[in-house]
């Protein structure tokens, strides 16, 4: 056998044996295949077409908890402590789970004691009753002349008033019902509402951009049948996730954040379908 032919034979073999699949070629990586679905109520599953899903390295609901925390808002009782109201509302505030007060059945909520504590209470009271509306509801004989010319005398007849008032109440809690309307003026929720809403818009704009900043790998977009791939992954655990975007059909808004393994040399298959997904109508993430 001449040396020319023997050293063919030599390099066709070194060829043949380095002629390795394309992922372990790469060092051994990995490669990611997914089909996305989603089924509308009493319907067939549909394929998400021509959707963008991000290959993320750590779970997008985890990085929209840490910007929210980072951008957290006063704490509640923080919050009520400088409300401009009387210390009686701002300690009632805070003893009951309620921020709205002119959320209907409120009244159900306060108390006879509450309504002559809290001065903003007792004047919702008053003026919800006011007119001759309310029969037998005790009428003041204190004048707000006497509060300075004779103080004594006033203190002793309002004092009087609340305890009639009071009893007037017990005797009939009906008399309660639409103070709330009488609340707006004092009422934190608008305040309180706002702070939650921007706060949530401010999450909104820079979670997506820090996960693509510092978490994104990859990313790919489906095609008309819902599929999509990605080769070249290094072996480790990721999420796919549709960052805060909703993928429609019918009546379901969903939205992803499902982790996935990818090993060496191999191809990790996911199907993402309603039941890994968050409902997006009901979920609170940003």
């Amino acid at each position: 056998m001449s040396k020319i032919y023997r050293a063919a034979i030599c390099a066709a073999i070194f060829v043949s044996i380095g002629a390795v699949p394309p992922a372990r070629a790469q060092g051994g990586k990995g490669a990611l295949e997914f089909v996305a679905r989603v089924t509308p109520t009493a319907a067939r599953p549909e394929p998400v077409r021509q959707f963008t899903f991000y290959i993320l390295t750590k779970s997008y609901v985890q990085i929209a908890k840490e910007v929210e925390a980072e951008d957290a808002i006063p704490q509640r009782e923080k919050f009520i402590e400088e409300l401009k109201v009387s210390p009686e509302l701002r300690a009632w505030l805070k003893a009951h789970d309620i921020m709205d007060l002119m959320l209907p059945g409120l009244d159900k909520a306060v108390t006879p004691d509450d309504v002559i504590k809290v001065p903003e209470f007792l004047l919702a009271y008053q003026r919800s009753n006011a007119g001759g509306v309310t029969n037998g509801i005790p009428k003041p004989k204190y004048k707000d002349a006497d509060k300075t010319e004779h103080p004594e005398k006033y203190e002793k007849q309002y004092q009087e008033y609340l305890t009639a008032l009071k009893k007037f109440i017990v005797a009939h809690p009906e008399t309660e019902s639409g103070m709330e309307l009488e609340l707006d003026g004092v009422n934190p929720q608008r305040k309180w509402a706002k702070l939650l809403s921007d706060q949530r818009k401010r999450v909104q704009r820079t979670a997506p951009e820090i996960a693509q900043k510092q978490y994104l790998i990859a990313k790919a977009e489906t095609d008309l049948e819902g599929h999509g791939s990605i080769a070249g992954l290094p072996p480790g655990t990721y999420w796919i996730s549709s960052l805060n975007l909703d993928a429609n059909s019918g009546d379901m808004r969903v939205r992803w954040d499902v982790p996935v393994t990818v090993e060496p040399g191999q191809t990790a298959r996911i199907e993402l379908t309603n039941l890994n997904a968050a409902d997006a109508r009901a979920t609170t993430t940003p």
